[in-house]
Order: structure tokens, then sequence, then C-alpha cells
């Protein structure tokens, strides 16, 4: 049996720019058909796999509970707090080598 030697990496990113990106990339999705892959996926909203943000907020959205505007804003402040809760489950696990993502050459 080969024993492989693990090494366990999570990137720090700074709050702001970690905010800024999460923003980005909600609306970066919404310009590449977000809004139109959930009204397909609407009839089917029952199912626990679209039970997770971006589908939640846009069906809220199609059922009259808000506007397309506050939808969207619900998306990146529900990501937000999930990109926390995966930051605090990564920092329980001691053997991570945490990197600052602006000391990597990121593309």
């Amino acid at each position: 049996m080969t024993t492989f030697d693990i090494q366990k990496y999570a990137l720090l990113w700074d709050h702001q720019a970690l905010i800024e990106r999460i923003d980005k990339r909600v609306d970066m999705m919404m310009e590449q058909g977000l809004l139109e892959e959930a009204q397909a996926l609407y009839l089917q909203r029952h199912l626990n796999a679209l039970n997770t943000v971006g589908y939640k907020e846009l069906f809220a959205f199609f059922d009259g509970q808000c506007t397309l505007a506050e939808a969207v804003e619900q998306i990146k402040i529900h990501t937000r707090q999930y990109a926390k809760r995966q930051m605090t489950w990564l920092r329980r696990d001691k053997e991570y080598l945490w990197i600052k993502y602006d000391s990597l050459i990121l593309q």
C-alpha cells in the first residue's frame, strides 16, 4: 500500500475583494442566462436539487414575492453567507495551509 503526503490548501481572500468577486460573478451569471435557466426549471421548483442559492431567489421573483433587483441582491447576499460558512468549516481543520489570494497569480 502506498501512502501519500497530503497537503491541504485554502485561499484567504480579503473580505472586500471577495464581496466584489461574488457580486461580479452573480452579475455575470445573470447576463449569461441564469434568469432564463431558472424560468425553464420553475415547474420543477419543488425538487430538492433546485433548493439552492440562485434558483430559490429567482423562484421567489417568479412568484411575485420580490422584484428582480431584490432577487439578484438576495442571491449575492446568500452567496456571501455561503462563502463565510465554507471559510468557517475550513478553519476547523488545522491542517490547511492558508494562502493569501493576492500572493498568487490568478487569471
